[in-house]
């Protein structure tokens, strides 16, 4: 497989003059244009969207390896990168319907692709995976949004998923009555009485707003670097109807200027989001490593989510305490690194050079009179 970022391109190589074949190994061109995505998980998208082309392509023409792993159930194909043990908790929860959970993409293999186009129901848990829903739907599979988060969010996505791939009632029914009585029991006993921002690149912060808010949380703003698509359009609509602004293509001045506005208890997003968070004495964590970094759906999902909040809320005063210990370092003319000691201002030279742009603004003024 050939990757171009660009660079073959820029230079003047194109993949298209590649052989397909070298030493009975092929070679498989994929465009990611690093100038033309604007986020690194959309470029995930076109890098699994071209694989499941080809693989598609394949399974078209002729027999194709078998997967390692293929059940002998009706499947549920994630899109996205998910918590290692989210598509375990997924699959627990499809059990009951007798459906489980095919490969996820992006694939670890070549040969899951092809098990991930034998599912019976495409889950689009990002839902900006556009590339990767088009080959899916080349191949006639249906398309679900959102994923299974909070007590609603679950019993939503359940419905959703068992009609589109015409499961009985009852068992649906089944698998709401196994997965909902201890979520709600677990929601009730985590309950959130916070105000949250959320922000960030990854593609899941929409159903990360929606679960804090089933917990009770207040969530006035939710922005997405990535662009807004069909199937997310179950958690915006929740969100909306929640008091949530929700925007799409999110900037960091956007981000900003909403956390300033709002005043949240806790903020959710970037780094520099972060960066400037803590500098106003609030708490702030990163979406990534913390959010990103632990189980979303399912009972697990509501335990961590609680225990985030809850842990950098209640030490918020140390926040302020910090910005009241570091008052003016780093800042003004104190910025910088590599002194020995506190910067020495000089007045005088202020003084003086203030007095040199003067005479040389009187002097333009004069001149442009005199022309």
């Amino acid at each position: 497989m050939v990757i171009n970022l660009c660079v073959p391109t820029a230079s003047g190589v194109p993949l298209d003059l590649l052989p397909k074949v070298i030493d009975g190994v092929r070679v498989i061109g994929i465009d990611v244009p690093g100038f033309g995505v604007p986020t690194h998980a959309e470029a995930k998208d076109v890098l699994a969207g071209a694989m499941l082309k080809t693989a598609r392509l394949e399974a078209e023409t002729g027999p194709v390896a078998r997967p390692r792993q293929m059940s002998e159930l009706p499947t549920v194909a994630l899109l996205g990168e998910l918590f290692p043990a989210d598509p375990m908790i997924i699959g627990a929860m499809l059990a009951p319907m007798e459906m489980a959970v095919a490969p996820q993409l992006p694939a670890r293999e070549w040969r899951d692709l092809y098990a991930a186009l034998d599912c019976a129901v495409v889950g689009a848990v990002h839902p900006f995976y556009t590339a990767a829903i088009r080959e899916f739907s080349h191949a006639g599979r249906p398309i679900v949004g959102s994923g299974p988060v909070g007590e609603e969010g679950t019993a939503a996505w359940l419905d959703a998923i068992g009609k589109a791939a015409n499961i009985a009632t009852a068992k649906i029914d089944a698998a709401k009555n196994r997965a909902l009585a201890p979520m709600r029991a677990a929601m009730a006993a985590s309950m959130l009485d916070q105000t949250i921002t959320v922000s960030g690149y990854e593609g899941s912060e929409l159903m990360v707003a929606r679960l804090l808010i089933e917990l009770g949380a207040r969530v006035p703003y939710c922005g997405t670097a990535c662009p807004r698509t069909p199937w997310s359009d179950a958690d915006r609509e929740f969100l909306e109807a929640n008091g949530c602004h929700v925007q799409y293509r999110a900037s960091l001045e956007q981000d900003l200027a909403a956390m300033r506005d709002v005043n949240p208890d806790l903020a959710l997003g970037t780094t520099p989001l972060v960066q400037k968070a803590k500098e106003m004495g609030r708490p702030a964590i990163y979406f990534t490593n913390m959010v990103s970094a632990r189980p979303l759906f399912g009972l697990p999902g509501i335990g961590a989510m609680a225990q985030i909040i809850n842990t950098q809320t209640r030490g918020a005063d140390r926040f302020s305490k910090m910005v009241s210990f570091f008052q003016g370092v780093g800042t003004g003319d104190n910025t910088g690194y590599g002194t020995n000691g506190t910067p020495v201002a000089h007045p005088e030279a202020r003084a003086r050079y203030k007095k040199v742009r003067e005479a040389k603004a009187k002097a333009a003024a004069n001149q442009s009179m005199g022309s």
